[in-house]
């Protein structure tokens, strides 16, 4: 379990039930992996077994009734949606009686039109519902790019690199953004990804270097260490994030402010790959959406919800010279149509059924939708390697497992040198596996404050060669992981 290996725990705990029907402790382990995987509804029939079998379970009875509670919430919030899309349909009809001509016409109209919560924002700070600073603030200020033009109330905000510098310092120590100034961050990066494809093309050009840089998981004070290794992203100094920025650490905000904050500044050399923590059902369950709604509220936290729909959900980070190594792993590299060498970024990994080509990863409609358990978008963030060949069930319950020769076949049929992908935590911070062509990058180090883990970056230039670094965790303020998360996983507190 600590693991996070659910899938196989869930298998184990029920071999320990087949063996021994009256094994307490197997029910409520299967009980909280269901959790995890985001099944709570299969999670509430074996803590009941639990208490069934020891009445005077106080943890079964507690994590029952919070687990009631999770998924009470779930079912509200899917019937609310549905009734919107329902009331979208209503067809309202109007009579209408010009110069007495008794016609009669009939109209369509949206009723209660849930608007993507990126247009709601907008709407809400134009008509001064987001307004301003209080005269206490002393922070930060986003610079006015434009002062409020005839028929609008509101300024424009750009970005500046000394705004980010200036933010760094005010989230270490401690302080928050005002609510206006985390909508404008947020809603200038959605102006950038929303002209990104689903497969972004990342060039790495003459002087140039990339930094993959792994989960991150809300360890902000990690996140600076980070930093202050690879240095901050400029023209010749790309920095791509390979999804997992929220959720877990206690400092999930800052993580994704800075991240976003940067991307707007630096709409070319900064990219954020999409993450299978990017997405509702597991921000309503490993506090993402806990902690933005206690430090800003319900619309902020949709907002957020809405832009990670946007994030693409891969980078081909491709070198422009020549190569100056042409073997991997004692083979000969595979290498793009033009002879180069081209790295496929991805948070989790392959597909469960071969020929999926770029294009159809390029092509993926991801606006407005979450990853679901199924199908290509499900596999880019969910899906691990494996050691044997071929394709295995999950070790997670979600996605599956793609074998070395599943990962040389892709990459031949793409042009494509290696994988990097995270995802996964590595002792080392990094995993080069399936002969050189997967490799796993971790950048949370000390994950969850327990796992004893390095974090790491990869770099490459021009030519395509890779150096790897890794660091160690640093100290940070006395905040427990998982603080906001729901208290249905309070055990992973």
């Amino acid at each position: 379990m600590k693991l996070e290996e659910n899938g196989y725990a869930i298998e184990d705990a029920t071999r320990a039930i087949e063996l021994d029907p009256k094994y307490v402790k197997a029910y409520y382990r299967r009980a909280l992996c269901q959790l995890s995987v985001l099944r709570p509804q299969l999670a509430i029939p074996d803590f009941k077994m639990c208490l069934s079998l020891e009445p005077a379970n106080k943890l079964a009875k507690t994590q029952l009734d919070a687990t009631t509670k999770l998924l009470r919430r779930i079912q509200f919030e899917a019937v609310s949606r549905r009734l919107l899309i329902a009331r979208d349909f209503l067809v309202v009809c109007v009579v209408s009686d010009p110069k007495n001509d008794r016609s009669l016409s009939f109209k369509a109209i949206a009723v209660g039109d849930e608007k993507p919560a990126a247009i709601r924002c907008r709407e809400i700070i134009e008509e001064g519902g987001c307004d301003h600073l209080d005269k206490t603030y002393a922070g930060p200020k986003l610079p006015i790019v434009a002062e409020a033009a005839a028929g609008k109330r509101q300024p424009t905000y750009g970005i500046s690199k000394e705004f980010v510098e200036e933010m760094l310092e005010w989230f270490k120590s401690g302080k928050q953004l005002p609510k206006r100034f985390v909508w404008e961050i947020v809603l200038g990066c959605n102006d950038v990804l929303k002209k990104e494809a689903s497969l972004v093309e990342m060039p790495v050009r003459e002087g140039m270097t990339c930094d993959i840089i792994g989960d991150t998981h809300g360890q902000f004070y990690d996140l600076l260490n980070l930093l202050s290794m690879t240095g901050p992203p400029s023209d010749t100094h790309c920095l791509l994030f390979n999804g997992d920025f929220v959720d877990r650490g206690s400092w999930s905000l800052e993580v994704i402010l800075t991240l976003m904050a940067y991307k707007w500044l630096y709409p070319q050399s900064v990219g954020l790959n999409r993450g299978n923590h990017e997405a509702k059902d597991m921000n309503k369950v490993y506090g993402f959406e806990g902690e933005v709604k206690h430090k800003h509220g319900e619309q902020t936290y949709n907002l957020f919800a809405d832009v990670f729909t946007s994030l693409p959900l891969s980078t081909m980070v491709s070198p422009s010279l020549p190569p100056k190594t042409t073997t991997t792993w004692g083979r000969p590299s595979i290498l793009s149509p033009e002879g180069l060498k081209r790295y496929f970024v991805v948070h989790g990994g392959l597909f469960s059924r071969d020929g999926v080509t770029l294009d159809e990863i390029r092509s993926i409609d991801r606006f407005g939708r979450q990853p679901g358990q199924e199908g290509l978008m499900c596999e880019l963030l969910w899906t691990d390697p494996q050691e044997l060949p071929g394709r295995g069930p999950s070790k997670r319950g979600v996605g599956i497992a793609f074998g070395p020769d599943v990962t040389r076949s892709w990459c031949e049929l793409n042009g494509v040198t290696g994988i990097y992908r995270s995802h996964e935590v590595r002792q080392g911070g990094y995993a080069v596996e399936h002969d050189g062509l997967c490799t796993t990058v971790f950048s949370a180090p000390n994950y969850v404050d327990q796992g004893n883990n390095l974090g790491a970056y990869v770099r490459i230039d021009a030519n395509g060669e890779v150096d790897y670094h890794t660091f160690k965790a640093v100290p940070h303020p006395p905040m427990k992981p998982m603080a906001y998360a729901s208290p249905a996983l309070g055990m992973f507190g």
